[in-house]
């Protein structure tokens, strides 16, 4: 099957990053689903794969229906809007990875305690310091994870995710991996645990910046 050998490439590039700077490292692998079937979610999760990413609401909410009798670990990984927040809750996901303004924060705050619910999130640092990118600056990044730690303690902070810079250039996409990095040590101090780096192309550097989640799509799904 052509998606199992894709897993399995996949996971050897990840060991043979992992090992080169921390054998001691676990590296977890959300397959990155928003273009695929069920179908093809199936096949994977038949090899093994239990963690699945959406950046839409939406196709979260089908694509949960749909397998609902299958254990999967299911991750937003899109910006969510204000207006999907109800939506967002009521499938429970697992894990909230793109936390991206003090705004959305307190929204999410209000909804949960509400529903006498909490939430795994990472807050989405935006180190590229791109205009298209959702995020925190990076400037401002570990305040803002101090203040919504306090502020929203039904959001559940396991740590920090980011989007490599949109180049061909590896330094430029490594310096914006190693300023996560650092952003992300300061703060295991306070419980940080995930550092969510790495898409398809990038994924390799990303771990060896550090990254102990990566989020791989088309390297996965591709026929």
């Amino acid at each position: 099957m052509q998606l199992e050998q894709n897993l399995l490439e996949a996971i050897e590039k990840i060991e043979k990053a992992r090992i080169s700077v921390d054998r001691h490292r676990i590296i977890k692998l959300v397959a990155v689903s928003k273009y695929s079937t069920k179908e093809d979610i199936q096949e994977l999760y038949q090899c093994g794969q239990r963690a699945f990413g959406e950046n839409k609401v939406q196709d979260l909410e089908t694509k949960s229906k749909e397998l609902e009798d299958k254990p999967l670990e299911w991750h937003f990984i899109g910006t969510l809007q204000t207006n999907k927040i109800n939506a967002l809750l009521k499938i429970k996901p697992f894990m909230l990875q793109s936390l991206h303004s003090l705004e959305l924060a307190t929204n999410l705050q209000k909804r949960l305690q509400r529903e006498n619910l909490t939430l795994n999130t990472l807050l989405q640092v935006n180190s590229a310091k791109e205009e298209s990118k959702s995020g925190f600056m990076p400037e401002i990044a570990y305040e803002s994870y101090l203040k919504i730690k306090e502020e929203c303690p039904n959001l559940k902070l396991c740590g920090l995710m980011s989007i490599g810079a949109h180049t061909q250039d590896l330094k430029i996409i490594q310096k914006s991996f190693e300023l996560t990095r650092s952003i992300y040590e300061k703060l295991e101090k306070e419980g940080a645990k995930i550092l969510s780096m790495g898409m398809s192309d990038d994924f390799t550097l990303a771990i060896k910046c550090g990254s102990n989640l990566v989020r791989l799509g088309s390297t996965l799904f591709k026929r």
